[in-house]
């Protein structure tokens, strides 16, 4: 006993006032053994049981104090924020990494306050109605939930809070953990930022369009509210994204959404709806006027798209074609209301560029019976539904056959015979066209090719152009493929192109010409005059030929007016050195007239239907085409 006095009062200080009691107990109990008398005992026995008791309490206190202090260092080692409160709020127990969390110093900051001091916004109700829940029946432990907490320095704290019952002495207490979830809730941001956000605008994704628009549809109905709904798409976007790279066009569609975000108001929405399609809601309309506003909006918008954009030292003209639905007049749910504005949209991009369309009824019958188009076309080309018939265009002068256009028809299995200007806008629209021109192409080659060494050996074939297929950066080797598999040179083939693909030029139609140029392919403007007409188009793309629209051949008898604009522009054709086509001769009249101003080629039905290569090898091997 005197040794372990000894070491209590040696090395623990906390414990030193029990090694004192141990060191008297040892030795009283030394010094009774060598001197105690008989008369002496009561008094040994009486200083024996105090510092037996003595003794015992301390070791007791000991043994509890040991215990508390490896619980404290216990709860310190933990990650997590942890503090035990009473029934009343009061902390009892925290450790280091709960008050770091709260903003204090240490746990002696905590320990003996309430809640509700160390956090300004918790206030004593919601405290009780916290510790409440531990009494309710059923409850399942931990209680977990997330919360907002507002510390003492206006920090805003992220934190997780697993809460269990804690007994001690018959007394209920609260054990809380506290997790800070900062990083978890930045990364949840992020999350919802990409579940909502469009990542090159910044601006809603469809999916919050969606959402949003079915609210709004939703508040309408119930406050007797209208509301628009805007689908916008951008004119040529592809062009501007194969001619100068996607980071190119990305940054126009930023600068397309920024401008359409100005000129909204403070409670309209923009979302892109994906590739070049953008979406705004414009919200809460007073009744009767969704349509007036809905026009007005998409007036400001045209005029916000009217300005060139600046990309990459490039100055690039942009318009958007807009659909318009209104609620309740075009849809009664969100659904609906963009399906009808992108119908909507569509037909305002037939009409040209930069339109606008309300939607009507009539809309969904043409829609739907593109659709059915559409899915007939996608295997047509593999079920040998298409032919190419050809018509002669001759020599004006001794009317012998000089080359001939291909005409592409179709004889659907289910549809019957559909005509060019049913189904060519639908298959432009659904980027179709790429692969039924690509078969066109090939199978033209492959007529010529089968000519050789007959009547028609040496005859050039001229076949129509896309937009879409000169956008398409493989086109070039396909052409090159197509003249070589058939041992042709590229004389033998012109491509007819139409005035709108010269006029959104943004630089990428110009070189490609120059490659099929470089190729010996004749270039072909169609149509001439009825479209954008300029004169600069003939000169920047050095064309081969001009073909003059049948608008002003069928009245060159009878109209002075029609009579004085061919023979201008077949004036104009030959100072520039092009050969010129007449398209639509009907009478033996406007055919002498044409060769008389002077055109060199004349095509139509006074000569040639479009007729099978059959039929076209038995008039050529009768050395002229008779009229027709």
């Amino acid at each position: 006993m005197l040794w372990m006095g000894a070491r209590l009062v040696r090395a623990q200080r906390r414990y030193r006032w029990l090694g004192y009691t141990l060191l008297a107990r040892g030795v009283f109990n030394v010094l009774s053994s060598l001197t105690l008398g008989p008369e002496l005992y009561l008094l040994w026995f009486a200083g024996t049981s105090i510092l037996k008791t003595l003794s015992m309490l301390g070791l007791i206190y000991a043994v509890q104090d040991e215990i508390q202090q490896r619980y404290v260092r216990t709860i310190d080692s933990l990650s997590h924020g942890f503090l035990i409160r009473d029934r009343l709020g009061y902390v009892h127990v925290a450790n280091e990494r709960c008050a770091r969390l709260l903003g204090f110093d240490s746990p002696a900051d905590l320990v003996g306050k309430h809640v509700c001091e160390l956090l300004p916004n918790l206030t004593p109700a919601m405290a009780d109605e916290y510790f409440g829940r531990f009494d309710a029946p059923g409850v399942q432990y931990p209680m977990t939930e997330t919360a907002m907490f507002t510390l003492h320095n206006g920090t805003r704290l992220p934190v997780e809070m697993m809460g269990s019952p804690y007994i001690e002495r018959g007394r209920l207490y609260c054990l809380v953990q506290l997790l800070d979830i900062s990083e978890r809730k930045k990364k949840d941001d992020l999350l919802y930022q990409a579940a909502r956000i469009d990542p090159v605008t910044g601006f809603f994704n469809r999916h919050a369009l969606s959402a949003l628009l079915t609210q709004e549809v939703a508040r309408a109905a119930a406050s007797g509210r209208e509301c628009a709904v805007l689908f916008l798409d951008l004119d040529k976007f592809k062009r501007i994204n194969d001619s100068f790279g996607h980071a190119i066009g990305d940054e126009l569609l930023r600068q397309t959404a920024r401008r359409l975000h100005a000129v909204l108001r403070p409670n309209d929405a923009l979302a892109r709806f994906g590739g070049d399609e953008f979406i705004i809601v414009v919200a809460d309309l007073e009744p009767g006027t969704a349509e007036r506003m809905a026009r007005l909006c998409a007036e400001r918008v045209v005029g916000a798209m009217a300005g060139r954009f600046d990309l990459s030292h490039h100055a690039i003209g942009v318009s958007a074609s807009v659909g318009m639905a209104c609620y309740p007049m075009h849809g009664s749910d969100s659904d609906m209301l963009i399906r009808n504005a992108d119908i909507a949209m569509y037909e305002a991009k037939k009409a040209g560029r930069g339109e606008l369309r309300f939607f009507n009824d009539a809309m969904t019958a043409a829609a739907k019976d593109a659709l059915v188009i559409d899915t007939a076309l996608r295997g047509a080309i593999e079920a040998g539904e298409f032919s190419l018939l050809y018509q002669a265009i001759v020599d004006a002068r001794s009317g012998k056959l000089a080359k001939v256009e291909a005409l592409l028809r179709w004889d659907s299995p289910g549809l019957g015979p559909m005509r060019p200007d049913r189904f060519i806008p639908v298959a432009e629209d659904s980027g179709m066209i790429v692969p039924i021109g690509t078969w066109v192409l090939n199978e033209a080659c492959r007529q010529m090719a089968s000519w050789r060494d007959g009547p028609l050996d040496g005859l050039t074939v001229s076949i129509n152009v896309s937009a879409w297929q000169l956008a398409d950066p493989a086109f070039v080797a396909l052409v090159e493929r197509a003249l070589a598999d058939n041992g042709l040179g590229g004389h033998r083939l012109e491509l007819e192109l139409t005035e709108r693909v010269l006029i959104d030029d943004g630089g990428h139609v110009h070189a490609v010409l120059q490659r099929l140029r470089a190729l010996g392919v004749g270039l072909s403007l169609d149509d001439f005059g009825t479209g954008y007409s300029s004169l600069s188009y003939l000169t920047r793309f050095q064309l081969n030929t001009l073909k003059i629209d049948r608008a002003f051949v069928m009245d060159i008898e009878h109209s002075e007016r029609s009579n004085s604009l061919v023979n201008a522009i077949i004036a104009m054709g030959h100072s520039l050195g092009l050969q010129l086509v007449a398209e639509g001769v009907e009478t033996a009249g406007q055919a002498a007239i044409l060769e008389k101003m002077g055109c060199h080629y004349l095509q139509g039905y006074y000569f040639s239907r479009p007729i099978a290569p059959d039929a076209l090898s038995r008039f050529a091997g009768e050395g002229q085409l008779s009229a027709s």
